[in-house]
Order: C-alpha cells, then sequence, then structure tokens
C-alpha cells in the first residue's frame, strides 16, 4: 500500500471496527504489502485493509469459514463480528482473530508437514473455483516481459526469469499428474504458531496444482515427512517458485520488506538453496 494512502487506510479500520461495537484507541501495523495488516486495541482484533479495487477480500472470507468448517488448520475470522468484506473511504477491510504469539520455538519439518497434509486434506472436500498454477506464471511472465513494470531488471536477468517461467510452466503443466486446491504459497511467513499448532493464512493465493507446487514452498526438510512425493516434480516446482518470487520482487509497485535484498536472479535460479524473500500475516 503506497505510504500516503496509510493513514487514511488506519482510520477506515479503526471507524469499521468502531461502528462494530469493537473497542478500538489504537492500531499497531504489524504488516504491510499489497495489503495493510493492523492489531486493533484494545478489542484485539486483526483487521487487513486493502484498496477497493482488491478483488480477493470476499473469496478469502468464503474460502476462510469452509475450511473451518472441515476442521482445516486456517486462522479464524473475529467471531464477535458477521464474517463479511466491510468497505469504508475507498478501502476494504476483514477482520479475524489476533493470535498471541507463542514463545519462539523451532517448528519441526515433521509438525509443518503434518499441518500442510491437514490443510490439503481439507482443501479437497472442497468444490472452489480458483486459477490453475499455471495463471499465476503468466502474471510473470506479463511482468518480466513490461520493462514499464519491472524497469530495474537487468536484461540478462530478465531473458533468464522468461525462459526458466515459460520452460518450467510448460513441463510441470505437461506431466499430466493429480491436481488439487492448494494455498499457492504457504511458506514459513504464512504459518503462525499458535497455542493451537500450525495456522496457514493469507488464503488470496490458492490456486490448483500438484501438491508439490505447495511443498515447493514450504522449508526443503518438510517434502521428506510428506507421503507420495514426486520428487523429480518437487525439484522443478522449487525452481519454479524462485522464478515467480524474484518476479514479484521486480515489480515496481512491490512493497514487501526487504524485496530487493534477495541475491541477483542468476544466483537465485542456478543456485536453489539461496534465500527467498519474507512473507507474514
Amino acid at each position: 500500500m503506497q505510504a500516503s494512502e496509510v493513514p487514511r487506510a488506519v482510520a477506515a479500520a479503526m471507524s469499521i471496527a468502531s461502528s462494530l461495537d469493537l473497542t478500538v484507541d489504537d492500531a499497531i501495523h504489524l504488516h504491510d504489502s499489497n495489503r495493510l495488516t493492523l492489531r486493533l486495541l484494545p478489542c484485539d482484533v486483526l483487521a487487513r485493509v486493502a484498496p477497493v479495487a482488491h478483488q480477493a477480500a470476499q473469496f478469502e472470507i468464503e474460502l476462510a469459514q469452509r475450511l473451518a468448517e472441515v476442521e482445516s488448520p486456517v486462522a479464524a475470522l473475529e467471531p464477535r463480528v458477521e464474517p463479511r468484506v466491510y468497505e469504508r473511504d475507498g478501502f476494504v477491510v476483514t477482520l479475524w482473530t489476533y493470535y498471541e504469539p507463542v514463545s519462539p520455538r523451532a517448528v519441526s519439518p515433521a509438525e509443518y508437514a503434518h499441518a500442510l497434509r491437514r490443510l490439503h486434506a481439507g482443501m479437497r472436500k472442497l468444490d472452489v473455483h480458483t486459477p490453475r498454477f499455471t495463471d499465476r506464471v503468466e502474471q510473470a511472465q506479463q511482468l518480466v516481459a513490461s520493462r514499464d513494470h519491472t524497469p530495474a531488471l537487468a536484461d540478462a536477468d530478465r531473458e533468464l526469469l522468461g525462459n526458466t517461467l515459460r520452460s518450467l510452466r510448460r513441463v510441470i503443466g505437461e506431466r499430466g499428474g493429480p491436481e488439487q486446491l492448494l494455498h499457492g504459497e504457504p511458506d514459513p511467513g504464512n504459518v503462525l504458531t499458535t497455542t493451537n499448532g500450525l495456522l496457514f493464512v493469507d488464503l488470496e493465493t490458492c490456486c490448483r496444482g500438484p501438491v508439490e507446487f505447495d511443498l515447493a514452498h514450504a522449508p526443503e526438510e518438510v517434502s521428506e515427512h510428506y507421503p507420495g512425493v514426486n520428487q523429480g516434480l518437487l525439484r522443478e516446482c522449487r525452481i519454479l517458485a524462485l522464478a515467480l518470487n524474484t518476479t514479484w520482487r521486480w515489480d515496481r509497485g512491490d512493497q514487501l520488506p526487504n524485496g530487493r535484498q534477495l541475491p541477483p536472479c542468476q544466483a537465485v535460479l542456478r543456485h536453489p538453496g539461496a534465500p527467498g524473500p519474507p512473507g507474514g500475516w
């Protein structure tokens, strides 16, 4: 979100919460990328705020409700208000349960894999229309092809990203293996460690594809505890995930904190163990 819009976005969230009989005296900024995430106090509600043109808010609410019904490990909506998208002053606001961080601890790969398996199992029970993962690849290809949207991307990196996205989109798409509803980006930044166990957030990235596409966003050791993984497909998906994340970071409108501190594209794609960008609820 543009810095000039933040004060209005905060005011919109606080005003909406107050109108719903939630006590709001302060708002703490937790995260700001494509949406602004706030902790409203003292009611202790998490508010996600985006420009009104943002079209994923209603989809995310409906999906979160349906996944909760099948006991999937996802963050819950705020139970004290109607679960819907609220609109004010050019912004859409959704209200969620705020989870107090638990004492810092390392999440074991087995625990991560178990939570992701539960999420996938719940998703298989839903009949939801979502884009295929190849649609996200196409969006990335359009960014790479547009010098207006990625002006700082060097020519050599632009060629490497474009070739990687094009070839892996074709190879993975033609494999013909089983596909299902996926989170889309279940990386550590989109997983909360709570007293209720691991919970996944940011459902707006959901898409259809092989489970290896989701596993490619998780720490590498997680796949060792996830049964039935196609290792060849997983490697291809890992390189694709790195190419996608690298592309998003070169978008001139990207506001993910520290996004430009990634290694050069050549290092990221030719050495898939390089660190990826941070995320967060």
